[in-house]
C-alpha cells in the first residue's frame, strides 16, 4: 500500500518535476547552498536542467510502469528504459550537439536479448493455451494475484 501510495504520488507530481526548470536561473553558473552549476554546452543553466529534466520525468514514468506492470510483456519496457537512460547519460554529459539523434546501435544488444525473450514467452503462452483450451484472458487471470478480501481488493488500486 505504501509503495502504491508513492508510485501514484510520483506519478501526480511528474508536471511539477518536468517544470522544476523555470525556478533555475537563466544563467551559465548556478550556485545553490548544497552545490554549484555550471552549464558547459548549454551555456544557460535553466536550459540544462530542462533538457534533463525532458529525459528524467520519461524515465521515471517508464520505471514505474515497469515495477508496476502485472503483465506478461513488461520486459518490452526495459527497451524504452534504455534509450531514456542513455539519452540521459548523454544530456548529462553534454558531449555532442545531436547526441538525442538514432543511436539505436547502443540498444541492439539489449534489443536482441528482449524481443526474442518475449516472442518465447508468447509461444509458450499460445502452446498452453492449445493445450489447456484456455482462452488469452483464461490464462492471463490465472497468472494475475488476485487478493481474496475487501481489503485486498482495496488495496490493488492504491
Amino acid at each position: 500500500m505504501v509503495m502504491g501510495s508513492i508510485a501514484g504520488t510520483l506519478v501526480a507530481a511528474t508536471p511539477f518535476l518536468f517544470y522544476l526548470y523555470t525556478f533555475v536561473p537563466n544563467e551559465q553558473v548556478w550556485t545553490t547552498g548544497l552545490f554549484t552549476y555550471r552549464s558547459g554546452y548549454y551555456e544557460s543553466a535553466q536550459i540544462g536542467v530542462w533538457s534533463i529534466m525532458g529525459k528524467l520525468v520519461p524515465l521515471l514514468l517508464l520505471l514505474i510502469w515497469f515495477f508496476t506492470c502485472k503483465h506478461w510483456w513488461y520486459h518490452a519496457i526495459l527497451v524504452p528504459i534504455a534509450m531514456y537512460a542513455y539519452q540521459l547519460a548523454g544530456v548529462i554529459a553534454d558531449e555532442s550537439l545531436h547526441f538525442d539523434e538514432f543511436k539505436l546501435i547502443y540498444l541492439v544488444p539489449l534489443m536482441a536479448i528482449i524481443i526474442p525473450s518475449i516472442y518465447l514467452i508468447r509461444a509458450q503462452m499460445m502452446d498452453k493455451l492449445n493445450d489447456a483450451g484456455k482462452t488469452m484472458e483464461e490464462l492471463e487471470a490465472e497468472f494475475m494475484i488476485k487478493p481474496t478480501t475487501f481489503w485486498g481488493k482495496v488495496k490493488q488500486y492504491f
